[in-house]
Order: structure tokens, then sequence, then C-alpha cells
């Protein structure tokens, strides 16, 4: 439905600018890699409270679009709020506004995605992830590139409002989606619903494999967001420059997902995404020898070709092992812990880079996410 795809990329896009923009902002303003890294760690870290609360509240609404409208809202208002703050107020305030946008952040992966049982029948719906991650790469490709463009020709203010209007499109595609009943038990307790979601991605081996790998993915990647930035300089690069990696990553994502498609639905989910996550982090480790930015460019799209297929097989693994009565609940609890570990991720950098250098963070983000497959592997005894 291209409704759907129009406004789930839409809010996409503008989380994905949000992620660089402000550490963009408060590195431009405070120069301050420490605050920036709180800040991104507030953006996120609500993610881990609210995911689960907002799944269990999904499955039983037939309000998904206004809560997907009430989120850009939100989104947009945080943004205009932090212009008029950061680097002119007390330096608590910047991480207070970004948590909460923070606060409804789920909705935008988990809240759409959990949509796509109840929109394409079950023989669609391998093409149907294709897509959702064509979605997300898509967004990711463009939010990025486009606030360091932004950014670098007009300023990073600029790059701010861009998420605004962004924003705002959103809720007028969103608008359009079509109504969808409930799916949650009428009768189950909120609370005993939201705990069921839980239970069951910690109970069922494979999603907890599939969940354990790309939880940790995100955690490592919060290490990127922060360390790319200031990494650019050694190469004689803007930090805004950074923006143009994570454009190159998901241009080599999007290839293999479009790609490969139909012969990720011939193997096990759970094992594209631990085999496809090892192989971004072996990638990852040659980062720092690039001593070019066009080096490094050509090998953010190599990693990105590696860690493509991930994705898709995320969403695989999440409706082939969860019944339809718990899909919005596993899709943002999944979601919160993945946004969860990326505000970790993002706040460990902000130390970890000023006492190790950057060189060390993109090393430590690359052996990490080969623990992290290992680590899938190992809670997946079948």
């Amino acid at each position: 439905m291209p409704s759907y795809y129009l406004a789930a990329t839409l809010a996409r896009f503008a989380d994905e600018m949000v992620a660089f923009t402000l550490v963009l902002l408060v590195l431009d303003r405070t120069d301050s890699p420490t605050l920036a890294g709180i800040t991104g760690a507030a953006y996120a870290l609500p993610a881990i409270v609210t995911g689960p609360l907002l799944g269990a509240w999904l499955d039983r609404t037939a309000y998904r679009r206004s809560a997907l409208a009430v989120n850009q809202a939100t989104l947009g208002a945080v943004m205009v709020g932090l212009l008029m703050v950061v680097g002119h107020g007390p330096g608590w305030l910047p991480p207070a506004l970004a948590a909460v946008a923070g606060a409804t952040l789920p909705m935008v992966s988990g809240g759409f995605t959990s949509m796509l049982p109840s929109l394409f029948r079950p023989e669609r719906l391998a093409r149907a992830n294709a897509f959702e991650s064509v979605s997300f790469s898509s967004a990711t490709i463009a939010g990025p590139s486009t606030a360091a463009t932004v950014a670098a020709v007009v300023s990073v203010d600029a790059a701010a409002v861009v998420i605004v209007v962004a924003a705002v499109l959103s809720i007028l595609a969103i608008s359009r989606l079509p109504a969808l009943p409930p799916v949650g038990a009428d009768g189950e307790p909120f609370f005993g619903s939201v705990v069921g979601g839980l239970v069951h991605l910690a109970r069922t081996p494979r999603l907890r494999a599939s969940t354990v790998t790309t939880t940790l993915l995100m955690g490592f990647t919060g290490i990127l967001l922060i360390a790319l930035p200031l990494h650019m300089t050694s190469l004689g690069m803007p930090k805004s420059a950074a923006g143009y990696l994570w454009t190159a990553v998901e241009i080599g994502s999007v290839t293999t997902a479009l790609l490969l498609s139909r012969l990720q639905s011939r193997r096990r989910p759970e094992y594209v995404v631990m085999v496809s996550v090892a192989a971004y982090g072996l990638l990852l480790t040659t980062w720092p020898l690039a001593t070019t930015f066009a080096v490094l460019l050509l090998l953010a799209v190599v990693a990105g070709l590696a860690e493509g297929p991930a994705l898709p097989a995320m969403f695989a693994a999440r409706q082939q092992y969860s019944p339809p009565a718990l899909q919005g609940r596993v899709s943002t609890s999944a979601a919160s812990l993945r946004v969860g570990a990326s505000a970790v991720g993002q706040a460990a950098a902000g130390v970890l880079v000023p006492h190790a250098g950057t060189a060390a963070a993109l090393t430590t983000a690359g052996l990490g996410l080969l623990a992290a497959s290992t680590l899938g592997y190992l809670t997946n005894p079948t």
C-alpha cells in the first residue's frame, strides 16, 4: 500500500535526521562530545520503558493512526524547543527535551511494522518485509545525507527546521492510512499483556537470538553516531561529512535487501541476522585503516552490502515466531530495546572518544558486532 510506505518512510526520515542533527547541533553550539552523547542517549533511552507499554496499547486500540500522528507532532515541537535552548540555556535542558520526543520513538519503527500482518496476506509478507527494509534504509540514506548537506550549505539550525517540516508531512500521510481493528485479547489485563510480550521475546529461542543480535547491533551503532562526526577531522573533512557515510552504508544495505529478498525466505531468519551482523562487524574493523574520505566511503558501501539482509530477516523473525495478537507488543518492545541500546552506545561513546580516540571507538564497534552475533548464536539452542 503506497499510503503506508509514504507515511512510514516520512516518519523514519525525520527520525533519522534527528539522530544525526542532534549530535551536530550540540557539537556545533557547545563543542562538547559528552553533552552530545548524553543528549543522544536521552532521545533514545525512554523507549526502553515506553516501548512495551505502547506495544500493548497498540494491540488493543483502534486509534493507531492517531498515536502515530501524535508521535510526529511531539517530534516537531521538541525540535523547535531544541533550537531555542541548545547553547543558550542550562545543560540539562537539551537532554530533557530530547527525552520527551524519545518517549514515543518506538512508534516510528515497531508501531508501523506491527501493522504489516494486518495489511498484507501471509504469502506477500516476505516481499512486504523487503520493502519495509527499503523504507528504513531509504530514510537512513536520505536522513543523514540531508542533514549533512543542509548543515554544510545552510546551517545546522536549518537542518532542524527540515525535521519539523518532515514531521508535518508525515502527519498528513498518516491521515490517509486505513483504520485497523484491535488484534489483542479484549479481556486480558493491560499490564499482563505488557509482560506477555516481553516474556514471549525472552522465551522464544529463535526470536530471542534475532533480538539479542539486533539489539546489540544498535548499541554499537550508537558509538558510531558520536565517533564518526569527530573522526572526520582526521581525514580533513567537516563533521557533517559523516552523514554521507551513513548514506553509503544504506545504499549497500538497500541493494542486498532487495536482491536477496526471495533467497532469504529459504533460510531461517535468525541465522541470516547473525551472519549479516558478523560480516558487518568484520568489515567495520577496517574503517580506522582508511587514510582518505573516499576510501572510507567505499568501505562503508561494502559494509552496507553485508548488513543489508539483517533488517528484513529481523522483521521475518518477529512475524514467524509471534502470533498475530502479539505483533504490536513484540515489534515495539524489540524496537525499544534497540533504541535503548543505541542510547547506551551513544552515552558510552561520549566517554570513550575523548579518552581513547575515534579510531579506537570504531574498532570497538566492529569487534562488538562480532561478539553480538556470537552471543545471539549462544542464546539459540535450537
